[in-house]
């Protein structure tokens, strides 16, 4: 029998997007220019209309400056997250 992991959460993930940058009073251009990413990607994400790649995240972090397990993490909101003592 297959047991699948719990769906992530999104809505999580593009909340605390949308908390990072607003922390630090920066537009969509702003963020764009700073990560080098497309202001249409930035706002596909925080609107949901993209999950984005690991590449975009890993850069979001950078950018942040923010542990991507930070990021990430919230993937795991309202689900406990996998426990790493039982690899």
């Amino acid at each position: 029998m297959t047991i699948l992991p719990p769906d992530p959460n999104l809505t999580a993930l593009r909340v605390k997007l949308a908390r990072l940058r607003s922390e630090r009073g920066w537009t969509f251009d702003e963020l764009a220019e700073r990560s080098g990413l497309a202001r249409r990607t930035l706002i596909d994400l925080e609107h949901g209309h993209t999950t984005g790649s690991l590449t975009t995240w890993h850069t979001l972090a950078h950018t942040f400056d923010v542990p991507i397990a930070q990021l990430l993490g919230t993937l795991c909101d309202e689900h406990a997250p996998p426990d790493a003592s039982n690899s």
